[in-house]
């Protein structure tokens, strides 16, 4: 089991830039594959970023492709979503979450991930 908790959230202008970190503790780290998922108010979650458990694979959803970056420090039990040249489309809450699979696989669907944090606030201001 893995215990997931996100921070860097906050209030950007758009065009600007933040950084959101999860840690996680428990089982070790580097068995899991990790996400970013994201959900805006009145709309349902939806996949932003994954990375493999090699972070020598990772997948973007079309609208962040370009501008948001997902990775992960294996040693320092965390990954990470740089996120630039903000709208006011990305505000939303953002999770972490992790998965089981293969060393190079990521994970696009949320049904795959068992374990998920509480969430961050993004907001984006125009």
């Amino acid at each position: 089991q893995v215990q997931l908790v996100e921070s860097g959230g906050g209030l950007v202008q758009a065009g600007g830039s933040l950084r959101l970190s999860c840690a996680a503790s428990g089982r070790a780290f580097s068995s899991y594959a990790m996400g970013w998922f994201r959900q805006a108010p009145g709309k349902e979650r939806e996949f932003v970023a994954a990375i493999s458990r090699s972070a020598f694979n990772s997948y973007y959803a079309d609208s962040v492709k370009g501008r948001f970056t997902i990775s992960r420090d294996n040693a320092k039990n965390a990954v990470y979503l740089q996120m630039n040249s903000l709208k006011p489309d990305d505000t939303a809450v953002y999770y972490c979450a992790a998965g089981v699979t293969s060393f190079h696989s990521a994970l696009v669907g949320q049904r795959e991930y068992g374990y998920w944090g509480q969430g961050t606030q993004v907001t984006v201001s125009s």
